[in-house]
């Protein structure tokens, strides 16, 4: 019987196979939103800042939850709404609130201001995306400045941040632009009356034209003397308008 030939060494065969070499594949977890909200609109007027939202939380396009809170008050300087996945924002939410918390504790008689504020989210959200895994959430944040002046920004889920008189997002930014610019540009500053008016017509438009809006809604409005956030206001829908409709034809 003749010895067998010598195979040749073959180094993959002692190479170690394991989760280390395995190849490393990128987070999936949060690559598309889940729970989300609908338009954020806001308004500057004179003395303060209104932003309205509703309060529907949808699953996909079913209308799952119909009960949900998109406006928050940070302090007593700044107001918050946010459009998109909802639990993005409420994670993003208890960070604020700490944030409010460990400043309360240091008793140095600072607080945190809309500017500041927004400034933050613009760092946190582009912080996010530039590790492609986003926060899929787009914020409206209200307040008064330092000097007292009415302030409005907006910043999407890519860091995209702008201040304006006027800021609108989700589909409000298509749908209820228009009207807040019809109204505002070129114009003496609203009264509070003429913005929550003006919201009130924005809300009713995108619950005309917006198949994930909701009849209930929020309107949180700040000055330097209150924050108030009006809860359970619906739309006063009227439906005689759909001329399309076979029940009204």
């Amino acid at each position: 019987m003749l010895p067998q030939a010598r195979q040749p060494f073959d180094p993959s065969q002692y190479r170690y196979k394991g989760p280390a070499h395995q190849p490393r594949l990128p987070n999936t977890r949060s690559q598309a939103p889940v729970t989300t909200g609908t338009s954020v609109i806001g308004v500057a007027f004179e003395g303060g800042v209104m932003i309205a939202a509703d309060k529907l939380g949808s699953y996909g396009s079913l209308a799952r939850y119909k009960d949900i809170g998109r406006l928050l008050q940070v302090n007593p300087h700044v107001i918050l709404g946010c459009t998109g996945d909802y639990a993005d924002f409420q994670f993003l939410r208890d960070i604020i609130d700490q944030k409010m918390i460990d400043e309360e504790c240091l008793e140095d008689g600072m607080a945190t201001r809309a500017p500041s504020l927004h400034c933050w989210l613009t760092r946190v959200l582009y912080n996010r995306r530039s590790r492609f895994d986003p926060l899929w959430t787009t914020f409206v944040v209200g307040g008064l400045d330092e000097a007292g002046a009415p302030f409005l920004g907006f910043v999407d889920k890519l860091g995209t941040a702008y201040t304006a008189p006027q800021v609108a997002s989700g589909f409000g930014a298509h749908l209820a632009t228009p009207l807040l610019r019809e109204r505002m540009e070129g114009k003496p500053p609203l009264s509070r009356a003429e913005a929550r008016e003006l919201l009130e017509r924005c809300m009713t438009v995108c619950f005309y034209r917006d198949c994930r809006a909701y009849p209930k809604y929020q309107i949180a409005t700040l000055t330097k003397d209150e924050v108030k956030i009006e809860d359970d206001l619906v739309v006063k829908a009227d439906w005689e308008v759909a001329h399309f409709s076979k029940e009204h034809a």
